[in-house]
């Protein structure tokens, strides 16, 4: 069917009549009435993801109404003799609200037990609450940090993490058999229950339990937070408040949750500029520490004040180092090859070398903390100390089974004024881990290709890197080449071997100096991502400044020949 047929079909019952005028309407403008219903909504790396608007390939009550009838058929299957229970939560984004009432009646219509958050809530929360409330499935409407035009739909299962193999093929294949006719949308009130408060305190109380900082480490320490008009202002003061943190600070100016995000182009904590408000704040204070949350608060990014007072805002593989480091050596007298870290296969490298020098696993999964979280869940044997990814999202523990920025920026914290308190600082701290591990140097570069003319860009790109092989990038020999599509390894001697991941539309190029390469379409936004790390070994902390300009000039070299 053809997307002139698609919007046909919208402008009849079951559809309603402002629906099917406004696809009306959209016939005056052919490019957009193609986007629109070109193809179906699919779910990525975070669920599913896109515009709001009408139209198959747009977010709106049908599109997400087909998608929990689906759900809820699939759920009824899989547990036959069960009262079925769902949890929702939702962010601060235009709709949010009225598409989780959208979603909670239609389960509700399905005879399902539903608890629906009172107000917005942070993603994490609603990770947590699936196994604190024992629910069979989680939902939380968000679009992470995508522009306002964008909300979203992500989906979680009874263990607390995103869908995986086998229920997400198996609730997709569910949701296309759903017909738009067959949505129930008319609620039933007394299967739809109000929570907040026992919750919030619940998370709280397992976010708490990194915090080890003496009461003096922590009077004598200064934290400026941004939620960047977000979820996390909900959460974040009062966790730290029960820390102890005395010297807690917010950026007023964007503290209301607004899904505009008016003083900001992005509400992207790896954005320099969506930290800028936060950042004159944290001068303005004398601050120790900034930390800048996404709308969902599931990611966050922070600033530290380097060896000469100057912030610098750290990427997310720093952070993670970090934070991986701190957390193996709370666990040293008891660390085992039981213990394990997690990490995806587009983060910085470092990890595996981290993890081998504590003598634990670090287990690599594709891009998505739901690969973190069903680490946990097939290998129940082994202990999960955290996880982390390039993307600015870690984990701590296992009590959430996703990015988690209330907690992780928690323990940022923590380090912090511990390293502060002995003189040190975060940014040493990190210093000295290259110091130790390698000093390792990552770039990405994403290249934004809209509508269905980027979409098959984007994929005629991936078809020319695969089809076209280079031996050599910026005249360093390929030795590797991990086609995650294929699952197949390739090497320089023409050999080969199998690849133990699932399917997914990535590249990898492994060099011959140790640098990587990584390229993948992005599942939640119309980009093709590049991702680069470059390393050498660090003599000392006096030679930091100079050895990483030379990886960030090796590292251009890699770009340029690319050509992006």
């Amino acid at each position: 069917m053809n997307f002139k047929q698609k919007a046909a079909q919208w402008q009849h019952a079951p559809f309603d009549i402002a629906t099917q005028k406004q696809v009306a309407e959209l016939h005056a403008k052919p490019t957009e009435l193609e986007d629109a219903f070109y193809k179906d909504l699919e779910f990525g790396t975070g669920g599913i993801r896109g515009i709001m608007g009408v139209g198959t390939n747009r977010i709106n009550k049908y599109t997400l109404g087909k998608s929990t009838q689906g759900l809820a058929t699939y759920l009824k299957q899989q547990f036959p003799s069960e009262t079925i229970k769902v949890v929702i939560a939702y962010d601060c984004r235009h709709n949010s609200k009225s598409l989780a009432e959208t979603v909670a009646a239609v389960f509700s219509a399905n005879d399902i037990e539903v608890y629906l958050f009172s107000d917005l809530r942070p993603t994490p929360e609603l990770s947590f609450a699936v196994r604190y409330l024992n629910v069979h499935c989680g939902i939380v409407l968000t679009a992470s940090h995508n522009p306002p035009e964008y909300n979203g739909y992500k989906v979680y299962w009874k263990d607390g993490g995103q869908i995986v193999p086998p229920h997400d093929h198996k609730i997709i294949a569910q949701i296309e058999q759903t017909d738009f006719d067959a949505i129930q949308f008319e609620a039933n009130p007394s299967k739809i229950h109000l929570i907040d408060k026992e919750v919030d305190d619940a998370f709280c109380k397992t976010a708490l339990q990194v915090s080890k900082a003496s009461e003096a480490a922590k009077a004598n320490f200064s934290v400026v937070f941004t939620s960047l008009h977000g979820t996390a202002i909900t959460l974040m003061p009062q966790v730290f408040e029960a820390a102890g943190y005395s010297q807690f600070h917010s950026v007023r100016e964007q503290e209301i949750p607004n899904g505009d995000f008016p003083t900001v182009t992005s509400p992207n904590p790896e954005e320099r500029a969506a930290l800028a408000l936060g950042l004159e704040k944290a001068e303005e204070l004398d601050a120790d520490l900034l930390i800048g949350t996404d709308p969902d608060a599931d990611r966050f990014g922070i600033a530290v004040r380097d060896t000469k007072g100057v912030f610098q805002i750290l990427n997310g593989n720093q952070t993670m180092l970090v934070l991986t480091r701190y957390l193996l050596e709370q666990y040293l007298e008891t660390l085992s090859q039981k213990h394990f870290i997690g990490s995806t296969i587009v983060s910085s490298p470092i990890m595996p070398v981290l993890a081998s020098h504590f003598g634990v696993e670090c287990k690599l999964g594709l891009t998505g903390f739901k690969w973190i979280a069903k680490m946990i869940e097939d290998y129940p044997n082994q202990t999960f100390i955290a996880g982390g990814e390039e993307s600015y999202g870690y984990m701590v523990g296992d009590q959430v089974r996703d990015k988690d920025a209330i907690t992780s920026a928690l323990l940022a914290a923590e380090i912090a004024a511990i390293q502060k308190s002995k003189g040190s600082s975060f940014y040493e701290y990190l210093i000295d881990s290259y110091v130790k591990y390698g000093l390792y140097h990552e770039e990405l570069i994403s290249l934004t290709k809209k509508g269905k003319a980027g979409f098959e860009e984007i994929q005629q790109m991936m078809h020319a890197y695969r089809t076209n092989p280079t031996k050599s990038i910026a005249g360093i020999a390929i030795e590797q080449v991990d086609d995650f599509n294929s699952q197949i390894s390739r090497f320089a001697d023409d050999t080969e071997r199998s690849l133990a991941f699932p399917k997914s539309n990535v590249l990898r190029f492994i060099l011959s100096d140790g640098s990587q390469i990584a390229v993948r379409p992005s599942g939640t936004e119309p980009k093709i991502k590049f991702y680069f790390s470059v390393n050498t070994k660090l003599k000392n902390a006096a030679a930091f400044d100079a050895t990483k300009k030379i990886l960030a000039v090796q590292c251009r070299k890699l770009i340029q020949s690319l050509g992006i």
